[in-house]
């Protein structure tokens, strides 16, 4: 079990704010939007589990701090290359969703803005406002060569439609706030200004329920996607690892 005093200041890339029971969890890099990388992949290994072992959240709301959700990826921490620095990326891809998934209370995403890479985090979500301003894209695989593993390979095709998903993530396409909503992706577009304020209203509806409820009702509409992160994950990172070593052999060759 873990409580707010554990994990309020332990993490240099999440903030917390908690009010009756609600726990804001914004993402961020010095205060501002995320930069992806590999530190903040192990911070949020650690904060999804440790936010999950709290009984004392009772609705959780996931957000980004500027202008964007996830937009910018760094290679700074990650090792795809050697079999080891892939094994520490492949535990921590399982565990970052097994954490968010096993987190027993209602999540509701509010997107900030652009959410071009980690778009799997806010797909486990159950309820996903978005500014009028986000974009959904899965960005950073194909640019780098690799195979989309890291989950968006099982939640888009679920959550859009298997056509839809795998076209998503082939082609690279780019879905307006306005598109994921037509798509089933998003349930509302809200101006920038009123998306927490929407989010926090949903949360204060939810605590009206009874604790047992909320976290029970969290685990009977999560149950599917466990299942299903759980068959495919695993085989995704292994896939995605393989392509990393292809290209790193044939960065290697190009050299010569």
């Amino acid at each position: 079990m873990s409580n707010l005093n554990d994990y309020a200041k332990r993490f240099s890339n999440v903030e917390f704010k908690r009010e009756d029971g609600i726990l804001q969890v914004t993402l961020h890099t010095g205060g501002d939007s995320l930069i992806f990388n590999g530190k903040t992949h192990e911070e949020f290994t650690e904060a999804f589990r440790m936010i999950g072992e709290d009984k004392e959240n009772r609705v959780v709301i996931l957000t980004g701090a500027g202008k964007s959700f996830c937009a910018e990826i760094s290679p700074e921490g990650f090792d795809f290359f050697t079999p080891n620095g892939y094994d520490k990326i492949f535990n921590e891809g399982r565990r970052v969703l097994d954490g968010l998934l096993n987190i027993e209370a209602p999540v509701i995403a509010a997107v900030n803005g652009p959410a071009l890479l980690h778009t799997e985090y806010i797909l486990l979500s159950d309820v996903v406002l978005a500014s009028d301003t986000a974009e959904f894209q899965d960005l950073p695989h194909f640019n780098f060569g690799i195979v989309p593993g890291d989950g968006v390979h099982v939640v888009w095709p679920e959550v859009i439609g298997s056509v839809r998903g795998r076209y998503f993530l082939l082609t690279q396409q780019k879905l307006s706030a306005k598109q994921a909503l037509e798509y089933g992706a998003v349930n509302e577009v809200l101006p920038g200004a009123k998306l927490l304020p929407r989010a926090w209203e949903i949360a204060r509806g939810l605590i009206k329920q009874n604790p047992l409820t909320l976290r029970y009702t969290r685990l009977v509409l999560t149950q599917r996607m466990k299942r299903l992160i759980h068959e495919g994950l695993p085989y995704g990172l292994a896939l995605e690892g393989i392509s990393a070593a292809a290209v790193a052999e044939a960065s290697r060759a190009a050299k010569k």
